[in-house]
C-alpha cells in the first residue's frame, strides 16, 4: 500500500492492476483505501500492550533473546591469529638471541614481525569500532522503563522514529477490505540490537 493525503488526512491506498487480479483470478477490488489514523492508535495500542505489567518481563526477555549472538568478524578473527603467531614469532626469536644467534639478523626478525603485528592490532581495533554490540537485558530494561506510557510515546512519537520502531520491530500488517481488519504481527528475530531513541511529536 502507498500512501495519500486526501483533503489532508493521511490513507493507505492500494491499487490492484486489474489485468493481474483477473489473470491469477485473484479477487481484489480495485481500490482499497485505509484512513492512517483508524490504523496506528489501535496498533499503538495492541504494541504498548506487550509492555503491560503482566507481560513486560517476557517481553524483555524476547527482545534480549531476539538479538544476534556477539561474533566477531572474519576480519577480527583474522587479525587476532595473526597477532597470536606474531607473540610466539617474537619468543622464540628472543629465545634465539639467548642462545647466542646473531643479533643483526634477529633483530632485522623482531621488528620486520613487530611492524606486522601493529598492523593487525590496527585492523582489530578498526573493527571493533564497527561491529554491533548486545544490548544486554537490564539495558533493555531500563530503555523501557524510561520511555513510561510506551502507548503515550509512540503516540506522541516523530513519524520518521515511529516508522523505524515499525521497522525494527519487523511489523507486517495485512488488511482485509471485506471486513475491514488489520492482522498486525512483529517479528523480533528481525530485530538488530540498535535501540531507538523515540522523541516526542512537536
Amino acid at each position: 500500500m502507498q500512501g495519500q493525503y486526501d483533503h489532508g488526512d493521511a490513507y493507505y491506498r492500494c491499487r490492484f492492476p486489474q489485468e493481474y487480479a483477473l489473470a491469477n483470478q485473484v479477487p481484489h477490488p480495485r481500490n482499497v483505501y485505509l484512513r492512517e489514523d483508524a490504523l496506528t492508535d489501535p496498533l499503538d495500542t495492541w504494541l504498548a500492550s506487550a509492555f503491560a505489567p503482566h507481560r513486560i518481563q517476557q517481553t524483555i526477555t524476547a527482545m534480549a533473546d531476539a538479538q544476534p549472538l556477539d561474533h566477531p568478524p572474519a576480519t577480527s578473527r583474522a587479525a587476532q591469529t595473526i597477532i597470536t603467531e606474531c607473540d610466539a614469532k617474537l619468543e622464540r626469536y628472543r629465545a634465539a638471541l639467548d642462545a647466542g644467534a646473531d643479533p643483526a639478523v634477529v633483530t632485522g626478525w623482531i621488528a620486520q614481525t613487530q611492524a606486522e603485528r601493529a598492523r593487525a592490532e590496527a585492523d582489530l581495533h578498526a573493527n571493533a569500532d564497527t561491529t554491533p554490540r548486545r544490548t544486554s537485558r537490564a539495558e533493555i530494561t531500563a530503555l523501557v522503563n524510561a520511555l513510561g506510557d510506551i502507548a503515550a510515546v509512540l503516540r506522541d512519537a516523530d513519524p520518521t522514529d515511529k516508522a523505524e520502531v515499525y521497522r525494527q520491530l519487523g511489523l507486517r500488517l495485512i488488511y482485509q477490505p471485506e471486513t475491514q481488519t488489520v492482522r498486525a504481527a512483529v517479528d523480533l528475530s528481525a530485530h538488530r540490537g540498535a535501540m531507538v531513541c523515540v522523541r516526542g511529536g512537536t
